[in-house]
């Protein structure tokens, strides 16, 4: 029986509470990532954000005549 079988046979309530569940450890792990993120310094800088935004491919919409 594969994983998802598995979950899909539990009660519906059980399987709400492991649903909230995981949306509340996402949500705390989120919230925590950015305090460690600036307890070590890992705050990007405006020459990080630069660098990105030079890296990042341009896109151009181009007009089709005829369609």
């Amino acid at each position: 029986m594969s994983l998802w079988q598995s979950f899909r046979n539990l009660q519906p309530r059980t399987r709400i509470f492991i649903g909230v569940g995981v949306m509340a450890y996402s949500a705390f792990a989120l919230m925590l990532s950015r305090r460690v993120e600036r307890k070590f310094g890992m705050v990007p800088t405006e020459q990080d954000h630069e660098e990105l935004r030079r890296a990042l491919p341009k896109i151009r919409a181009v007009d089709v005549d005829g369609e």
